[in-house]
């Protein structure tokens, strides 16, 4: 009886787990509209020099809405979607039928993504790949009960090596001649939508020599055998696709009562106008900038003994860009773990007087708050260096009367991932400055080189008012750590972590002696 019960938990465990099918992979690449298409136009207007790009910044979540969607609309050839997550909710269900609306206009549609959040989500990634010129893909693919959360974490418990390893990229390109990069998903709460938690976040358009560029990276990913094709992930977990024609109508009936985002009709905080407006009025902006696309491996993490190249990730050469500071390093990372490399750069940037500024989330605001944790053990060497570090707080940012009518009642939290050197050099994408972003996930980013945007984007930001943050300090003869809030009419000083409770800070430090660093 002890081995039949042995052999049902093995083949239990073994269903958990699964086996990548083998697929025949049909490579592609990116596809490029004609030069009368409505998107090839706008990249013509953007006027920028051979060699460089045209980039706007995207920092209202309304109108970063909007741009993808009209892309979506308005594209004619091809469309690239790239993405860590997409939500089953009032913002991926337009965009997922907008890209089945333009498959039926004879528009290509290549969609990647990484498969950790896909739970439940195969009757709407089904239908959109049963649907003529649609292809859908899944990284690194779970192979296990597809609807159930809790098999997926038996399956990452009995495969974590590889399972550990996600594709946390956003990117998403148009016509082969406009892309968006930057820190949001496609979900509700990363365009100010949800209604626990929004993330204050930020992408960047760009147009001209960087969309090439990031075509070569999405189609490294695209070819890849790290993908899949979402039918034959779920004929491996056992669950055989409907016909073409159910499935698209099961897509359809779930899709069918979410309304278009309206489009914002008052210019941006810089003074664009929305992007379907723009394209419809040819009256797009654009700055003119030298730009570079670089991304991780698709292979970043060796299969064979699960070994990094370290100099080859994107991790490495942002944080080779610090060494050029000469006055000031600016850095926004929601998830904020200093590794030894990092450190140390920090640490000889310091030694020149270089002034570093660092903006994350803090421990109450964190929808990832054991990494606020591996932050504390950094903390005292940080300040101790000089560095100014600073932690977004949800209840300070509703002080002021915009934020607060964009937040509501949900709590606000830094997503953005930015670099800034000497107010001129720009670094976004999906990379925070962590260890899963360093050696475990794969991701992707660009440098950009232009004063006027640096610093446009500064001052949206606030940074030189101190707005929405606490300061931690050090505390006299560099004795523990305080909050300092300094925007308020007088200063507030803090002897623990911002709006949290002691079982709050106990049960993660609890916590935190169960999960190595490295993983977060």
């Amino acid at each position: 009886m002890r081995l039949v019960w042995v052999a049902l938990l093995a083949a239990l465990l073994s269903g958990c787990a699964g086996v990548l099918p083998r697929v025949e992979r049909t490579p592609s690449t990116m596809l490029t509209a004609p030069a009368d298409a409505p998107l090839a136009q706008v990249a013509q207007d953007a006027g920028t020099p051979p060699g460089e790009s045209g980039v706007w910044p995207l920092l209202q979540a309304s109108y970063a809405l909007d741009a993808r969607l009209a892309m979506i609309e308005n594209a004619t050839t091809s469309l690239d979607l790239q993405y860590y997550l997409i939500g089953d909710d009032s913002t991926g269900r337009p965009i997922l039928r907008a890209l089945r609306d333009a498959a039926a206009r004879g528009v290509r549609v290549r969609l990647l993504v990484d498969d950790l959040y896909t739970a439940d989500m195969d009757r709407l990634l089904l239908g959109l790949a049963a649907t003529p010129n649609i292809e859908v893909r899944l990284f690194n693919p779970f192979i296990t009960e597809r609807r159930s959360s809790s098999r997926r974490l038996l399956a990452l418990a009995l495969d974590f090596k590889r399972l550990n390893h996600r594709m946390h990229n956003k990117l998403f390109i148009a016509d082969g001649v406009i892309a968006v990069v930057g820190g949001r998903n496609l979900a509700d709460e990363y365009f100010l939508r949800g209604t626990q938690g929004n993330f204050i976040d930020f992408d960047l358009t760009l147009t001209g020599a960087a969309v090439p560029q990031l075509g070569r990276w999405f189609d490294l990913y695209w070819n890849s055998t790290r993908v899949y094709p979402v039918q034959d992930v779920t004929r491996a977990a056992g669950v055989a696709p409907d016909e073409p024609a159910v499935a698209r109508a099961v897509f359809d009936e779930a899709t069918r009562d979410d309304p278009r985002p309206d489009v914002p009709m008052a210019p941006d905080f810089f003074g664009g106008p929305a992007f379907s407006t723009g394209l419809a009025q040819r009256s797009l902006s654009f700055l003119p900038a030298r730009a570079d696309a670089f991304a991780d491996s698709p292979d970043k993490i060796d299969p064979a003994n699960f070994s990094i190249a370290v100099d080859d990730t994107l991790t490495h050469r942002f944080l080779l860009q610090l060494d050029e500071a000469q006055n000031e390093v600016m850095l926004f990372s929601p998830y904020f773990i200093p590794g030894r490399e990092a450190l140390a750069r920090i640490g000889r940037l310091r030694a020149r007087d270089v002034p570093v500024r660092v903006v994350t989330n803090s421990l109450a605001v964190s929808d990832e708050p054991l990494v606020s944790v591996g932050l504390e053990r950094h903390q005292l060497a940080l300040l101790k260096m000089g560095v100014d570090l600073y932690e977004l707080s949800s209840n300070r940012l509703k002080l002021d009367r915009t934020m607060k009518g964009l937040l509501g009642t949900s709590t606000g939290r830094l997503h953005a991932k930015l670099g800034f050197i000497d107010r001129r050099m720009m670094l976004v994408g999906s990379m925070n400055l962590d260890p899963r972003s360093s050696s475990i996930n794969t991701e992707i980013g660009v440098r950009v080189d232009n004063p006027k945007l640096a610093e446009m984007v500064l001052a949206a930001f606030k940074v030189d008012q101190l707005a929405g943050v606490y300061q931690v300090k050090l505390r006299p003869h560099g004795m523990g750590v305080r909050w300092v809030a300094i925007d308020a009419d007088r200063p507030e000083e803090l002897d623990v972590d911002p709006d949290t409770s002691l079982w709050q800070r106990v049960r993660l430090m609890l916590l935190s002696l169960l999960v190595p660093e490295s993983q977060l």
